[in-house]
């Protein structure tokens, strides 16, 4: 089991499953809206400065991306116009060409690339360009529902690591998967920190528990009282059920010479989003790179209590800084990985809280 607390600050819902979203595009977009129709495209611009025009911005980038199109090529199928969300490509005299006011600006999601039958279209910019373009895998190639559920179900989540190293291919192997991933916004704006031996997933150990020694404070009597009017019930049951234990339980192993936080696993990444990602952007992949990591023969266990605490005030930012890690955010989550030292003979059937079908 997985306990996340959330990363939000004290304003938080009474609802803790409540995802708030991480950049609010409400102001911008509403004084976009104002103050589009008064804008006025100069004719002598080129279609490159007016596909620049309503770029959305990342950490990687705050340009749109370029269509090119070679209309020598194009058949006018328009298949390429219907996967465009952003309504960046219209059909003119039987081709394609791009939209001089589409919603955002291309953002090189590469759809009409990949659906082009006749390769007219190349997309550059945001990280994206026609090298990175490969052939699907044929259907013979790809796992069955039957073949994935089994995947799915022999996955548990496992806290004990024989000390076999995992090898960098195997890393990368994991990465590969996880890229795949779908977001929120391309590019990705996930970031990735790896501890790849159990000597240095060990020594973080070690630092954040003394970190947390640190930081006693927030899971004192005093200061629970204190919030308790502040973030409500469901919070406060939260903290004293879960978070206080866990900083007795990970401070006092730890001062034991065990380690119950990330459990000297021999691999262990933490995936991270940025001021701007989709908060759900780096649970999705760590998911995937959990599930490849299992069809690679690992072991894997989500670790959520780590993230939350790393986020804010000035130790905080100590700690990241020290680690590399670039940017505090909203969401993410440690994953270890290992080969198991115990076999489960048996699965569990799990259940969801609720499942409610729409009315019409």
């Amino acid at each position: 089991m997985t306990t996340r607390i959330s990363a939000r600050p004290l304003t938080v819902s009474d609802n803790p499953n409540d995802v708030q979203p991480s950049p609010n595009f409400a102001k911008p977009l509403r004084c976009w809206l104002q103050c589009g129709e008064s804008v006025v495209e100069s004719e002598t611009k080129t279609d490159t400065e007016k596909q620049k025009k309503m770029a959305i911005p990342t950490t990687r980038t705050k340009e749109s991306a370029e269509i090119r199109i070679d209309t020598a090529k194009c058949t006018g199928c328009g298949k390429c116009v219907s996967v465009c969300k952003d309504y960046s490509l219209v059909i003119e005299n039987r081709k394609v060409k791009v939209n001089s006011n589409p919603i955002f600006g291309c953002i090189a999601c590469g759809h009409c690339m990949a659906v082009c039958p006749s390769e007219a279209i190349t997309i550059y910019g945001r990280t994206l360009s026609p090298d990175d373009m490969f052939d699907l895998p044929a259907d013979e190639n790809t796992a069955d529902y039957n073949q994935l559920l089994a995947l799915l179900q022999r996955r548990r989540s496992i806290r004990e690591f024989t000390d076999r190293q995992v090898a960098p291919e195997i890393i990368e192997k994991i990465l590969e998967a996880a890229k795949t991933s779908p977001m929120g916004l391309p590019p990705s704006d996930v970031n990735v920190l790896i501890f790849d031996t159990k000597a240095k997933n060990r020594k973080f150990a070690e630092d954040f528990c003394a970190y947390l020694t640190g930081m006693k404070w927030l899971v004192s009597g005093w200061f629970l009282t204190l919030m308790r009017p502040f973030w409500g019930k469901t919070t406060d049951e939260l903290f004293r059920k879960f978070v206080c234990p866990a900083f007795d339980i990970y401070i006092g192993e730890m001062d034991k010479g065990v380690n119950m936080l990330t459990y000297d696993a021999p691999l262990a990444i933490y995936f991270y989003g940025s001021p701007y990602v989709d908060p759900a952007d780096p649970i999705v992949v760590a998911t995937t790179a959990m599930h490849a990591a299992e069809a690679l023969g690992l072991g894997t266990c989500m670790l959520g209590a780590i993230h939350p605490l790393i986020q804010y005030g000035g130790k905080a930012k100590k700690f990241r800084t020290k680690y590399g890690i670039k940017y505090k955010s909203q969401e993410g989550i440690f994953v270890i990985f290992g080969y198991p030292a115990v076999k489960y003979r048996k699965g569990l059937k799990r259940t969801f809280a609720s499942i409610t079908t729409a009315n019409e």
